[in-house]
């Protein structure tokens, strides 16, 4: 491929896990910088703001601010201004990420469409069932993010990418995904980086959302086999990514070969 011009990185699954570094992160993360490429970070995580998440990866010895920084809360937030100025919104997410969704109005009571945001304790059943009923009556519903699963250190959980189907079914009416593995994330990244789509290498744990999302927008895919990867889900795929390394670890000797 021509030269890479931005490495556009996961967070939960590939430079941490639990909040915890993998092995090789860091130097991963400053051989990036090192060669001159463009870097930034898209993640679906809505239980930190932007600065709070680029905080906690500084704890880890990653040296990365909160402007390289792109989140499924800012980039809804962005589309709420655009396609439902003004109006309120339900939350119901796991984290207080309001930081990264100044002026929007929040009313719990009335509200004028639904947001849905990282799944956790928030996501029961009256929770759930108020959506439904609210999407009944024609009140749109927002997520923030179609992800499936996430890995921490005590196993995989389930994310609000596994209510949606059902959700849709119930209520009657189609859910609006805005994080990955929507395109408009990988490309507001790539925007933000300077890089086009086709020089810019995607690296995630995530085959569906992360690795092969990012390959349909353009991008080129890099699958690693830390957080949510399963051999299983590898080899049941329709699609192969592009390269499949051991960890993040393994990017600048991948680098080097592209």
């Amino acid at each position: 491929m021509p030269a890479v011009e931005g490495v556009l990185f996961d967070i939960d699954g590939v430079l941490v896990t639990s909040w915890q570094p993998i092995a090789g992160a860091a130097e991963a993360l400053a051989a990036v910088r090192e060669r001159g490429i463009a870097r930034a970070f898209l993640t679906n995580t809505t239980s930190r703001t932007r600065a709070e998440i680029a905080a906690a990866l500084r704890d880890c010895g990653m040296a990365v601010e909160a402007d390289e920084i792109v989140t499924a809360a800012e980039l809804t937030a962005e589309h709420l201004r655009s396609t439902h100025p003004g109006e309120r919104c339900l939350l119901i997410n796991h984290g207080d990420i309001a930081a990264d969704m100044t002026d929007i109005e929040f009313d719990a009571d009335r509200p004028e469409v639904v947001v849905l945001g990282g799944a956790g304790p928030e996501f029961d059943h009256a929770a759930l069932s108020r959506v439904v009923d609210l999407m009944l009556d024609g009140v749109p519903v927002v997520a923030m993010q179609g992800g499936l699963t996430w890995a921490t250190a005590e196993g995989i959980r389930i994310d609000t990418g596994a209510y949606l189907p059902g959700l849709e079914a119930a209520g009657n009416a189609r859910i609006t995904v805005i994080g990955k593995p929507s395109p408009a994330g990988f490309l507001a990244a790539a925007g933000l980086m300077g890089s086009r789509p086709e020089r810019t290498v995607m690296i995630g744990d995530d085959l569906q959302n992360d690795v092969l999302a990012a390959q349909r927008a353009g991008f080129v895919g890099v699958l690693v086999r830390t957080g949510k990867f399963r051999r299983s889900v590898l080899e049941a795929a329709e699609a192969a990514p592009g390269h499949v390394l051991d960890s993040v670890a393994d990017l600048p000797g991948l680098l080097a070969e592209l």
